[in-house]
């Protein structure tokens, strides 16, 4: 695929690979590689190099069940692959960015398949650039950089399915799924509707179906696989204790909101001390379920209606937490304390106008951050210009938009940049054809 690039290709790979140079030297002046979760990936690798150990905690310590499948082996053993020659995180952070850098390419490859034009390039690079939570991303000792990889995977086997009409490439997007899966549990529901999806693709194709059946159950096999590993390693059949974790939690953004931080903060950590009294894992984790079942029933509809609008705010989100992190003039105590009392949404809730002057006086980054959230404004009309553009193949259409929704949804209340990263270069690039197709409108005219 990067053999025989013309002079459009060299450049535009010049272009990102310079601004990744950019982005790595600041991140060598700041030094903010790792996020909350870094460590654990990083015990993980450790354990599997020295016990072959599957579990992201401290193995000098207690060993705690939930310990041994929180944490998917996708990214661990990304970070072994380099740990088994160098123990260097910076390392890892070269080898994120060279990845980043083939996935925009790899995104613009997939985009040209379907009508896009390289000379609007200058566009589709505005984009890429204007989201710096791609390199940010790159820079930090995340999974979601690779995890982006495999969803792009998916998105150009899809697209050659379509195009070519052949069973391999329902195979390679089963395989990019399973990759995904383990690398972060976000995607194993998803297993279902791909099922949906390649048969009905193959319906579209005049494909044997059963053919195509049995190469879409391959993600499911994987889940089921593993949730059995679990359950003779933990004795629950599960995939990752994550969801019991998410069960609860989500619902603190939703009572932070509701009932304000100290509130949220009280009901979290009493619900987290009951689940805690069970002795078993196996009874943590069905309790922890269940709460999370019976927290939706009894506040149904406004908690849909906070998780969709938060679901929607993930499109159009600057990410200024993740800026600040990266810069070093937020940690991840102040994260989760002081930037939920004093963030820009907690002061829009409580000052409205009033509070604007002093939060900006407060925020020498938010002119910066304004002009990301601009940009993210009209990368929102620019997809919606692509959905409403009947040139493009409708089961594209279709297949992008499910994607979208899904990592949106997924999501919820924690909208920000590191769960929208998947599906961001999806989004830019749908949305420099929305505006290509405008611009050949006015340039015909």
């Amino acid at each position: 695929m990067v053999l025989n690039l013309n002079k459009r290709d060299k450049l535009f790979i010049g272009i990102i690979a310079l601004v990744h140079v950019v982005f790595f030297m600041l991140a060598c002046m700041y030094k903010r590689i790792y996020m909350g979760d870094s460590f654990e990936y990083i015990y993980e690798a450790l354990n599997i190099k020295k016990y072959f150990f599957f579990y992201c905690g401290n193995p000098t310590m207690p060993i705690f069940p939930e310990y041994m499948t929180e944490r998917l082996p996708g990214y661990p053993l990304f970070l072994l692959a380099i740990y088994m020659f160098t123990i260097n995180n910076w390392i890892v952070i070269v080898f994120q960015n060279v990845l980043s850098v083939f996935n925009i390419y790899y995104a613009r490859k997939v985009f040209l398949q379907i009508g896009y034009h390289a000379k609007y390039d200058w566009l589709l690079l505005l984009f890429v650039i204007a989201y710096p939570a791609q390199f940010i991303n790159a820079n930090t000792i995340a999974p979601d950089i690779l995890l982006q990889t495999f969803t792009l995977l998916y998105l150009g086997n899809f697209v050659l399915l379509l195009q070519k009409k052949q069973l391999k490439y329902s195979a390679y997007m089963s395989l990019a799924l399973i990759a995904g899966i383990f690398v972060k549990p976000v995607l194993y529901p998803f297993v279902i509707i791909h099922i949906l999806i390649l048969t009905a693709t193959g319906i579209y194709n005049k494909v044997l179906l059963q053919r195509t059946i049995a190469v879409a159950i391959m993600p499911i096999c994987a889940v089921l696989i593993c949730n059995s590993i679990n359950y003779s390693r933990t004795g629950k059949f599960h995939f990752s204790s994550n969801q019991s974790v998410n069960a609860v939690y989500y619902y603190y953004a939703y009572f932070s909101q509701k009932e304000g931080i100290d509130s949220a903060t009280k009901f979290l950590h009493n619900e987290r001390k009951n689940i805690a009294g069970h002795t078993e894992f196996k009874d943590r984790y069905d309790l922890a379920n269940k709460r999370g079942v019976e927290l939706l029933e009894q506040n149904f509809f406004p908690y849909m209606i906070f998780h969709l609008k938060n679901s929607a705010r993930i499109f159009i989100e600057p990410g200024k937490g993740e800026m600040d992190l990266f810069t070093g003039k937020l940690t991840y105590g102040g994260l989760y304390n002081k930037q939920a009392q004093s963030g820009f949404y907690a002061m829009w809730k409580n000052k409205r106008w009033a509070g604007l002057n002093e939060y900006i006086h407060n925020n020498p980054s938010l002119l910066f951050v304004t002009l990301v959230f601009i940009f993210n404004c009209l990368r929102l009309i620019g997809m919606l210009l692509f959905f409403f553009d009947r040139k493009i193949s409708w089961p594209i259409r279709i297949f992008i938009g499910i994607l979208l929704l899904y990592f949106a949804i997924a999501a919820g209340p924690i909208a920000n940049t590191r769960y929208f990263l998947p599906e961001s270069l999806i989004a830019i690039g749908i949305a420099a054809m929305g505006y290509m197709s405008r611009l050949q409108k006015r340039a015909t005219k």
